[in-house]
Parts: structure tokens; C-alpha cells; sequence
């Protein structure tokens, strides 16, 4: 395939100096300071991650009103069903809601869940699936986790049926001719509400159902039904909250950091729900030594599998059970899933990179890139479209979209774009320069997903080349690797990589890449398409790996490169991770 025609840039942090020396003078490790500072710490307190350090409750709009509504629910003894998402961040808040409105007086016989097949139903609170939930269930409240706020036709016809209905979720409202339009809930509760003074924006969907179970406590002290020492501890559903956060790639501000870390150290103390603790053996990770790189990379995966290939309410079972034996079953039946999905996304991502190929030979300057990526094809699975977009998208660095055909005939399409392509600003660009186009979109800046006509695929793929042409510049289009610049010596150990897991790192906050220049000694594939280095760094010898790439690099080169931990035969060797060579 046609390469690139752009190198990633290395690029240092600025590191404020002033800011380091505060959090030395704080007790903060040297090199942690220095890493901290680079990414907007500013002083010791921003790293106290305690519960009391949470922002309140109170402060996001609609929570009040929620507590008031599931309090009045759980003394009726009304049925309540949970609307959920087919992604980890919905199944992890379904199962926070469940298990927290369990925790906080709802009898069990009055909650259940519904979940929306990804390839039947589509997305979010349809009229299809409140007439499913109806049919199973016959609830008096509908509470939707992770999704709902552009469900205005769903939400319409719950009410219709004499529904209450509760919103909690953290997308972007529905735009009609530029003017938010929120469905007709009861109560909505999503810091992207308009109105909503709630500090941090990032909030996952199991964040936000966490946040209005910390209402609903409140609000129960309140009525007298607990007080502040026999008060469930909601804190046992932090692993979840923790999971969910870090799976959907939201970004890691203070609070989200603060719900990550407090999640991380109940699992390393083994303090964690059944179906967490075998996912983790189903990955072959080992929850005492747990980081979020975990939840990204294996938890979050074997979750999401589920999802794109099979049905998410084997997700949800494994994170509301509390038989073991029952919870490893399924974590098993996950992890047999995932393998399928990598098979099913390893051949998705030829086909795919055999059209782009085309597509690049095809274009105006042969070769190039085209300023978007949009990719289809009748074999195209829909259950991996995002995942392989994600790659297209890492490979070319260009906003991509990727479409399979569902199965109601139409395209749905899945994207992820680039810094400086707002994605789904640009679908509503396109919306409206193409009215009738798009059937549906939503999503945030880095991902939205839309579904359309098969026959109007060429008129989508033309207009966000338009917009991807206008908005973009040539800098946008070249890959930048922030870097933290050269890693001293004397922090070549073991003691250095453990200091680092411990931290909370992700999007937002990402883990640090170090920057040296490197003689290569040797270099040779391992699997085919990994390049295994032996490099002369600061007069020593050291293992580095390139995981997925094979092209050979010269004799004298600078690396940007994580630092881990290599474990093998029960020798450990400090290993440097290839993110680029510049």
C-alpha cells in the first residue's frame, strides 16, 4: 500500500519550570513533577484524588429532580427498566444503575434492563425499544444510561404511553436548524445539557448515573430513610465506574481521574464485582497490578465485542452477577468474542486498506491521501466499522468514515476524526448542504457515527471531502507525537515503571513518551511485522520494540517510546515501547 506522504512530527511539551518546582517542593517524585506539569497540573491538590474531592452532585442540572423522581419510584414500588447502550460505557452504566438502585431500596423484582441490538434497533431510546421494554417488563419509569438525549421520537412515544421518563447521558443534544431541541423526559440529566454549570464536560454515561445515584442518596437522607453512618456505600460501584470511564475514551480531566483512581485502587485491594474480576482473568491480567491501560486494552474490548458481534446483555449479565462461577462463564463467552472480532476486523482492515489503495492511486496527486477518508463495502461488517475507521484514521492520520450495509438496507456508518475536525459539527455541515442525505447522526468531535441511503454514499463521501478541504490545513494534516523529551539514566529501573503504572493516564492525560536519539545496534522482524531493536542509549544497551511496523530504521535515529516492564522465563528487563522515530 501507497505510504503516507507525511512523518509524524516529534514535538516536546513545554514543561513550566515554576509549576515543577512547586510540586518538588510538594514531595512529588522529580520526574512525576515534571510529567504532571506538562499535562496542566498545577499544584499538589490536583493530584489529591479523594472521593471528597469529587465535584457535587448538585452542580449538575436535573440531578436534584432525578433523585426526587427515583425516590418517589423506589417508595411506589414502581417497575423501573433501564434503557441501555451496546458499548462498554452503556453496559457498565446499566449495571451501576442496577446495582446502585439495588443498593439504595429498590426491590429486585421492580428493575430490569433493556438493550438495543445494535444491528435491529439502531441506537438510543427508539419507539422500538420503549415498545420492547413495554412488552418484557411493563414499566412505570424508563431511565436511559449513556444514551437519550437526541431520542426525542422515543422519548415522545413513551410518554404517549403514559411513561415517566428519566434521561441520564453525556452526548450532544439534537440540532434543528442550529437550536438545541431536547426530547420531552421527565428529567434530564447530561453536563452537554444547555444550562448545566457542571465543571467537567467529559463525563462518561456511567459517570453521570453515578452521579445521579449520589443525588438519590442524598435525597433519601433527606426523607429520613438512611443517615450518614448506615448509608450504603456507593463507592463498591467505583470498578465499574472506572471501566466504563476509560473505555470510552473520554477525557481524563480532575474529577474523571479522581473516579478512575479510586476505581483502580479498590481493584488492586480485590475489591470488585464478580464479572470484573473475571474479565480480568479472562484477559490474563492480574487485578492487584491493575492500571487503566487494562480497561482500555483488555476489559473494555472483551466488553465491547459483545456489542459488535453478538448481544450486550452477555455484558451486562457478567457485570451484575455475583455468582463467580456464573460471572467467569461469561467473561469466557466475552473473550471467545473478541477473538472472532479481531479476526472479523483483522480482514475488514485489508479490504479496507486494499480500497484505500485504490482510492489513493485514483486521486488527484497520485498517492496522496485524500484530506478524508470514507470507505465502504458490501462485506463490510457493521459491528467493526469504528474500529476499523479508528485505524484508518491512525494510519493516515485524515477524519475517517467507515459504512456497512445494516439490516434495514441502509448504510451505517461509523467515524473518528483527527485534531481540528470537529466531526460532528462537519455532519451537520454536511446535513444541511444536503438536506435528506443523512437519516441520522450524532456524536462528539472526535466520533459521531450517521446512517444513509446506499445510493447517496458517493453525495456523503463528496460533501466531507468539501468540508474536510475547507476546515483542514496542511498542518492538520500531519501527525504531531507530543513527546516529554530525553529520560535521564537513573531512571532505566524497575522502581521508574512501577512509579508510572500507578498513575492515572488516557485521553486527556496521556502516559508519558519519552525522546532520545539512539545508535541501532541490531534490528530484526519478530511475528512477521514487529521490529525488535537493539539500541546504544547514554552508552548502554537496550531492548526496544515497534509493535506493527516492519520497515527498517537507520543507524542513528530518535525514538519517542514508552517505558515497560518485559517479563520472560521470570527475568524482568526494562524495555522501551516504539511510539515513532523521527
Amino acid at each position: 500500500m501507497a505510504t503516507p506522504t507525511n512523518e509524524p512530527k516529534l514535538r516536546t511539551r513545554d514543561v513550566p519550570p515554576r509549576t515543577v518546582f512547586a510540586l518538588e517542593q510538594s514531595g512529588v517524585h522529580p520526574l512525576l513533577a515534571r510529567l504532571f506539569a506538562a499535562r496542566g497540573v498545577r499544584s499538589a491538590d490536583d493530584l489529591d484524588d479523594g472521593l471528597a474531592r469529587l465535584l457535587p452532585p448538585s452542580d449538575m442540572k436535573g440531578c436534584t429532580e432525578a433523585a426526587a423522581l427515583l425516590a418517589d419510584a423506589i417508595a411506589a414500588g414502581k417497575r423501573i427498566c433501564v434503557v441501555a447502550d451496546y458499548d462498554c460505557d452503556g453496559a457498565t452504566a446499566c449495571a451501576v444503575a442496577l446495582r446502585g438502585l439495588a443498593m439504595l431500596g429498590a426491590a429486585r423484582d421492580t428493575l430490569h434492563y433493556v438493550v438495543p441490538d445494535r444491528a435491529v434497533h439502531g441506537y438510543g431510546l427508539t419507539p422500538t425499544i420503549v415498545d420492547l421494554a413495554m412488552q418484557q417488563h411493563r414499566p412505570a419509569l424508563l431511565v436511559t444510561v449513556d444514551n437519550g438525549i437526541a431520542s426525542l421520537a422515543g422519548v415522545a412515544h413513551a410518554k404517549a404511553l403514559g411513561l415517566q421518563v428519566l434521561v441520564t447521558d453525556h452526548h450532544l443534544p439534537a440540532l434543528q436548524e442550529d437550536v438545541v431541541v431536547l426530547p420531552e423526559a421527565d428529567v434530564i440529566v447530561n453536563p452537554n445539557q444547555p444550562g448545566c454549570g457542571f465543571a467537567s464536560k467529559a463525563l462518561a454515561g456511567v459517570g453521570v448515573m453515578f452521579y445521579v445515584l449520589l443525588a438519590l442518596r442524598a435525597e433519601l437522607r433527606q426523607r429520613g430513610v438512611f443517615d450518614a453512618a448506615n448509608q450504603p456505600k456507593l463507592d463498591a460501584l467505583l470498578d465499574l465506574v472506572a471501566l466504563g470511564t476509560v473505555a470510552d475514551v473520554v477525557k481524563l480531566d480532575g474529577n474523571n481521574r479522581r473516579l478512575v483512581a479510586q476505581g483502580l485502587k479498590r481493584i488492586r485491594a480485590g475489591r470488585m464485582q464478580a464479572g470484573v474480576a473475571a474479565l480480568f482473568h479472562a484477559a490474563s491480567r492480574q487485578p492487584t497490578r491493575a492500571a487503566a491501560f487494562d480497561f482500555g486494552f483488555a476489559l473494555g474490548p472483551r466488553i465491547n465485542a459483545a456489542g459488535r458481534l453478538s448481544d450486550m446483555t452477555l455484558g451486562i449479565e457478567c457485570l451484575t452477577t455475583d455468582d463467580a462461577v456464573h460471572a467467569a462463564e461469561l467473561a469466557q463467552q466475552l473473550d471467545a468474542i473478541n477473538r472472532e472480532r479481531r479476526e472479523v476486523e483483522a480482514g475488514m482492515r485489508e479490504q479496507a486498506e486494499a480500497l484505500l489503495e485504490t482510492l489513493m492511486q485514483h486521486s488527484e496527486n497520485a498517492g496522496d491521501a485524500p484530506p478524508a477518508v470514507v470507505l465502504f463495502d458490501p462485506e463490510f461488517h457493521e459491528g467493526v466499522v469504528g474500529i476499523v475507521a479508528g485505524r484508518m484514521k491512525d494510519r493516515l492520520h485524515r477524519p475517517s468514515f467507515v459504512f456497512a450495509i445494516g439490516a434495514d438496507g441502509l448504510l451505517k456508518g461509523s467515524g473518528r476524526s483527527i485534531p481540528g475536525f470537529h466531526l460532528r459539527d462537519a455532519l451537520d455541515l454536511v446535513s444541511k448542504r444536503h438536506p435528506g442525505v443523512l437519516k441520522r447522526f450524532g456524536g462528539h468531535a472526535m466520533a459521531a457515527g450517521c446512517t444513509l441511503d446506499e445510493e447517496d454514499f458517493e453525495t456523503f463521501d463528496a460533501a466531507l471531502q468539501q468540508v474536510a478541504r475547507e476546515w483542514l490545513q496542511p498542518n492538520d494534516l500531519t501527525r504531531t507525537v507530543a513527546t516529554d523529551g530525553p529520560l535521564a539514566v537513573e531512571y532505566f529501573n524497575a522502581q521508574t515503571v512501577a512509579q508510572l503504572d500507578a498513575q492515572v493516564w488516557g485521553q486527556g492525560f496521556e502516559a508519558p513518551v519519552f525522546c532520545d536519539l539512539v545508535d541501532v545496534v541490531g534490528q530484526r522482524l519478530v511475528g512477521e511485522k514487529h521490529l525488535k531493536l537493539k539500541v546504544r542509549h547514554a552508552g548502554q544497551l537496550r531492548d526496544a520494540i515497534w509493535f506493527g511496523h516492519a520497515e527498517p530504521v537507520g543507524e542513528r535515529v530518535r525514538l519517542a517510546y514508552r517505558l515497560s516492564l518485559d517479563e520472560f522465563q521470570g527475568q524482568q528487563r526494562i524495555q522501551m515501547v516504539v511510539e515513532a522515530a523521527g
